[in-house]
């Protein structure tokens, strides 16, 4: 065999190989590397989405937290009002109430003194009626003069 027909026999062999590898291995190969590509690719932009999903949930998150934060601080200043309120109203029914028992105990110290004082006209009316007694050596009617002892309750 001659080094010429070898080599010629071998290239149309290796022509034969590259065009059955170019027609029937090539193509499932280049197939499936580019669903493979178009995998990754689809994998990097949902990656870049949820990058993307994810600074958008949390610029609302702190949109929120601060929302939040403020309604918070609202209703504890309106709490704190409602306090004060509740406060200034039972110091005014406090103060209300104490001007009540005041005048209620002032009226009570007037009767009270009023009725000393009648008790005190009595009691000195009967002295004075005893008194008369023991002056006069007689005893005083007190139905008699009955008269005369109120005009002195009046003037005692």
């Amino acid at each position: 065999m001659n080094i010429n027909a070898t080599l010629i026999i071998q290239m149309i062999v290796f022509l034969i190989f590259v065009w059955f590898t170019m027609s029937f291995v090539v193509p499932p190969l280049r197939k499936a590397l580019d669903e493979r590509a178009a995998k990754v690719h689809e994998g990097l932009s949902a990656a870049d989405k949820a990058k993307v999903a994810l600074a958008d949930a949390q610029a609302n998150i702190d949109k929120e937290r601060a929302a939040s934060a403020n309604d918070v601080r609202s209703r504890i200043a309106d709490a704190e009002r409602r306090a004060q309120q509740i406060v200034e109203e039972a110091k005014g029914k406090a103060t209300e109430e104490a001007n009540k028992i005041i005048a209620a105990a002032k009226a009570d110290a007037a009767s009270q003194m009023m009725a000393a004082r009648e008790a005190l006209r009595d009691q000195v009316s009967a002295l004075a009626v005893k008194g008369a007694e023991q002056i006069l050596r007689k005893e005083v009617n007190a139905g008699v003069h009955a008269e005369l002892l109120n005009r002195l309750k009046a003037e005692l």
